[in-house]
């Protein structure tokens, strides 16, 4: 007997196949995937025969193509990304913010941005981070886990789809995560006081089905984070606020330091955010460096 699902978790060489009738298969992979240099993938959609019914046991015989394929988590077939990241405690570090936009763009990955702990601020401050952001290209979600405020918005931006979650410990992902479904509860953990830093709670990344059709992908938390962009000229293309002031003097314009720039005026009159523009000039002079070495 065939069944086509989807990989939802890998652990030490089983991987565990979420079927259409809601059942989860523990499965091996042939070893053909080996020989051809094929490595099945969480998101990865397959077929497996079923070896035994009642244990949900089976092997995995096919991989269907996939429309996309992350390296950081390493997850097949992702539709979208929601980056989760708090008002306060820990307050938005907005060069992350920055650089996890950039991998997905890189990646044609449309991005969902969520800002969570809204209780934490006042209405003023929280209005000003999510401006730092409006014209960035990506949806924009204000969510309070607590009281579950935004989290039907949430639900449904996310319907329908894969989503990976990203952003750093500490934000309040897995209470996220937890109010959007019922079947998994992610272990939460407590900020540190001293490095207001959360405690890495997520052991593995997996996938958890909300519905027959839609599926989040948890990741573990991190503090820091690479971008994978060698070119610091391209940069600037990735950068929504950007394309309306294309009247530099000179072009190609790297928007950082050359005379009589569009961008620059653009930021200096408030059409871009400050914090935006300060961060690219920031990640520009990165990559230029990394060239130099």
């Amino acid at each position: 007997m065939i069944m086509q699902g989807r990989i939802i978790k890998g652990i030490a060489g089983f991987y565990y196949v979420y079927a259409g009738d809601g059942r989860i298969y523990e499965c091996k992979a042939k070893g053909v995937f080996r020989k051809d240099g094929r490595k099945p993938l969480v998101g990865d959609i397959v077929e497996a025969d079923i070896l035994d019914e009642d244990g949900c046991i089976g092997n995995i015989t096919d991989l269907k193509e996939r429309t996309s394929e992350l390296i950081r988590p390493e997850v097949a077939n992702v539709d979208q990304a929601l980056i989760v990241f708090a008002f306060a405690n820990p307050k938005p570090a907005y060069l992350m913010i920055d650089k996890l936009l950039l991998q997905y763009s890189l990646q044609d990955i449309p991005v969902i941005l969520c800002f969570n702990k809204d209780d934490l601020v006042k209405e003023a401050e929280a209005d000003r981070a999510v401006s730092i952001y409006k014209d960035c290209g990506s949806r924009i979600y204000v969510t309070c886990a607590k009281d579950l405020k935004g989290i039907d918005e949430l639900k449904e931006a996310l319907r329908g789809r894969l989503t990976c979650v990203a952003g750093p410990s500490g934000v309040g992902k897995s209470s996220l995560i937890n109010c959007l479904q019922d079947n998994v509860r992610a272990q939460t953990g407590d900020i540190s006081r001293k490095s207001e830093r959360g405690k890495h709670t997520t052991r593995h990344s997996e996938i958890i089905p909300i519905s027959d059709d839609t599926f989040i992908m948890d990741t573990p938390g991190f503090s820091s984070f690479d971008v994978f962009i060698k070119d610091a000229e391209g940069l600037r293309d990735h950068y929504n606020e950007f394309i309306p002031y294309t009247d530099c003097r000179f072009k190609p314009c790297s928007h950082t330091h050359e005379p009589d720039c569009a961008v620059k005026a653009a930021v200096d009159k408030g059409l871009i955010s400050r914090e935006r523009y300060e961060g690219y000039v920031q990640l520009y002079n990165e990559l230029k460096n990394q060239r130099r070495y």
